[in-house]
């Protein structure tokens, strides 16, 4: 009995489910708001659950069935740089929530902040903090949420 429970402990220490690399409040990425919308509309649209999409352990919601093909077909396209943390709070090392209305769109890609406020200091040197974000995520992806 001992040796049962020490093993399922370890399996819950070493589960990649306290690890989650994909930022989701109750298991919905970007709190329900539509990817695929920031690129062809720019700006945030609630997604419906009638159009969802499991992929990276978290459930993807869009507007309309054709941002959900779009997703389907390349969802690295559409879904936001470091797995929907705050761009800025990996720059500086760690996992940070994210709003959905604090956005930006770079060279193609799709980066969250924690809010607006947190949205202006990012913008002030997005080079700089998308190079270090992009150095420390594959640290950083590994946290315990």
């Amino acid at each position: 009995m001992k040796t049962l429970l020490i093993s399922m402990l370890l399996v819950l220490a070493i589960s990649p489910s306290f690890a989650q690399e994909v930022f989701s409040k109750s298991g919905e990425a970007i709190q329900g708001y539509d990817p695929v919308a920031y690129f062809k509309v720019g700006k945030p649209v609630k997604g419906k659950s009638e159009f969802s999409y499991q992929w990276k352990d978290a459930t993807w919601h869009f507007a309309s069935a054709q941002n959900l093909e779009a997703f389907k077909a390349s969802p690295e396209t559409f879904a936001p740089q470091f797995g929907g943390y705050c761009a800025y709070g990996v720059a500086d090392g760690h996992k940070a929530t994210t709003s959905p209305d604090a956005w930006t769109i770079v060279g193609d890609k799709l980066y969250l902040n924690y809010n607006k406020d947190v949205m202006a200091l990012w913008r002030k040197d997005q080079p700089g903090f998308i190079q270090k974000a992009n150095a420390n995520w594959p640290t950083v992806k590994k946290e315990k949420d």
